[in-house]
């Protein structure tokens, strides 16, 4: 009976430092676990719980079952017209086969390095596949919108009239796009995920984050803004000039008609005075027709004199009634 508490008292102390060794690890929620022996993989555990190891013998390396973000640097990529532009892309993935990871990867550092090179190699052969505008636009509303330099005015009654709208618009069209931003980041995604499963990585999107002109291009972008915005300064220009010459035109008609009214209205009541003058004059004449000479000539003395500034003979008719006695 005593031969055995020393076989037991040493079956107990291992057994006691078997637990505190650490026989078991936890999986939490949101993670997963492999666990190797030897550099042998020995089984994995996606469960959350508590999970059973060999002490010291095997070895725990935990993993992220959730999303990861991957973010490259910018490059400066070529178009297939070979004009330069700087590309930001981002892009979200996930470790589908923990044991291919294991083998190929390792780590999340080392992950990101590896999609470093996938990413950023299908990004740099599909833009400089495509068309610049390609990558710029994601679509070709940009030539369906209106625009309009409208000028208008509303008469009297407040209701506009068809006459005063004057509407031109010079149209700046832009060339179609085929596929737009969107389907090149959709051609990326399906490029990386042709290598991607090979490292246990699964790739949901790469999406084209920002894309910048390079230097040399964006003087000539600049350039092209311009000349638009000029096209259209010219288009407001033009129609205030028109604008301008069809006021002119009504005011010059309007003058005109106003002129011509005046003046008959002027020639008619010239002629109705002209006439009363000569039917007072006949008149006077009719009652005395010496002194209606005489006062004719008063009033001609007295508006020709203080401006005369020659010297006439006393002979002439005209003073007939200053120096001859028959004026007198």
């Amino acid at each position: 009976m005593n031969k055995f508490k020393p076989v037991s008292f040493v079956i107990g102390a291992l057994i006691i430092i078997f637990f505190l060794m650490g026989p078991y690890f936890v999986v939490e929620e949101g993670e997963m676990a492999i666990v190797t022996r030897f550099g042998k993989i020995i089984k994995t555990e996606s469960d959350a719980g508590l999970k059973f190891k060999i002490p010291v013998i095997d070895l725990v390396s935990k993993y992220s079952k959730k999303i990861q973000s991957w973010d490259g640097d910018a490059r400066r990529l070529p178009t297939e017209e070979n004009q330069f532009v700087w590309v930001d892309a981002t892009a979200r993935w996930r470790i589908s086969d923990l044991k291919k990871f294991y083998e190929s990867v390792g780590t999340i550092s080392q992950a990101q390095s590896r999609l470093d090179d996938v990413i950023d190699s299908s990004v740099r052969k599909i833009i400089a596949n495509n068309l610049l505008r390609e990558a710029i636009r994601n679509s070709n509303v940009i030539n369906e919108i209106e625009r309009r330099n409208v000028f208008q005015t509303e008469d009297d009654n407040n209701k506009k009239s068809d006459d005063q709208v004057i509407s031109t618009f010079t149209n700046v069209k832009y060339a179609n796009i085929n596929k737009g931003r969107k389907t090149l980041s959709d051609e990326m995604l399906i490029a990386a995920k042709e290598i991607t499963p090979q490292y246990g990585i699964k790739l949901i999107d790469i999406i084209i984050r920002q894309i910048k002109y390079s230097d040399d291009l964006t003087q000539s972008v600049y350039n092209r803004m311009i000349k638009e915005r000029n096209q259209i300064a010219q288009a407001f220009r033009s129609d205030g000039e028109g604008e301008n010459a069809r006021w002119l035109g009504k005011m010059k008609k309007e003058l005109l008609s106003i002129t011509s009214e005046a003046e008959k209205t002027a020639k008619e009541k010239k002629a109705k005075a002209d006439a009363e003058a000569l039917l007072i004059r006949n008149k006077a004449y009719s009652k005395d027709a010496e002194f209606a000479d005489f006062w004719m000539a008063m009033v001609q003395y007295q508006k020709v004199l203080p401006k005369m500034k020659k010297i006439l003979s006393t002979d002439f008719e005209f003073f007939k009634f200053l120096y001859k006695k028959s004026g007198k």
